[in-house]
């Protein structure tokens, strides 16, 4: 349902797995610390906000599943994803794994021809971008070891990966949300997140400026506050589950 300006795509059906059919019970990341599970929190921000309770009652808590590719793997479908339909993006992402043996490495990525890169079926923008990442990711630039990764404050992580070609700040949220499963995250940039608001509370769509303060109530768990945006999205425009709450 969300999109943001740089179209990225870490939704959690790209950023690898099969579906669980339900969410982890045990505390998610917050920043370094650990933090109650998606349907705690869900339960915590009912009781301040009776939108989010209905919601609540009606769809049941977040569904996030587990993310089971490497950071650099979920960077790497990301960038791949920008702009391109599903089964096109999902087509040129496969011949790009392949071409790196079966496994998104930055080193191997940094080897691929330029002749490679045209056959599987990427433009020489997105093929810069991929290249920026694999360097920043092998100069320390961009931190991804995980271990590093979890002392990293939600605006650090966001700042490196923005500093990387191709990689804007929705993407770099997206990641903090789904790969990170990080739970206080608030897209403002997210238009579904926008226009799911609006539905839900029953206001004109808020500006990304607008709804920017109004998460303060949903702290510390924005981002279980952004995934029912994005439900009440689907609901009230009648469309289905999509990647980012299927």
């Amino acid at each position: 349902m969300g999109s943001g300006a740089d179209d990225g795509r870490v939704a959690r059906n790209r950023t690898g797995g099969t579906r669980t059919g339900g969410i982890r019970t045990g505390g998610i990341r917050t920043g370094g610390t650990r933090s109650p599970s998606y349907t705690a929190a869900a339960r915590i921000l009912g009781e301040r906000d009776p939108v989010i309770a209905r919601l609540l009652d009606r769809v049941g808590p977040p569904r996030v599943r587990p993310p089971l590719e490497s950071h650099f793997a979920a960077l790497v479908r990301a960038i791949v994803y920008q702009q391109l339909a599903g089964a096109a993006a999902s087509a040129i992402h496969g011949r790009l794994l392949a071409a790196l043996g079966g496994t998104a490495d930055p080193a191997r990525l940094l080897e691929l021809s330029d002749g490679t890169m045209r056959e599987v079926g990427l433009s020489a923008s997105k093929t810069a971008s991929l290249r920026d990442l694999a360097a920043k990711v092998l100069d320390g630039s961009v931190e991804l070891d995980p271990r590093r990764l979890a002392r990293e404050s939600d605006e650090e992580v966001v700042a490196r990966l923005s500093g990387v070609r191709g990689i804007g700040k929705w993407t770099a949220e997206m990641f903090l949300m789904f790969q990170l499963r990080r739970i206080d995250v608030w897209p403002t940039g997210d238009l579904g997140v926008r226009r799911g608001y609006g539905l839900a509370w029953g206001v004109p769509t808020p500006s990304a400026k607008e709804l920017d303060p109004l998460g303060d109530l949903y702290r510390p768990f924005r981002s279980v506050a952004a995934w029912y945006c994005w439900r009440a999205a689907e609901l009230y425009a009648g469309g289905a589950e999509s990647a980012l709450t299927r």
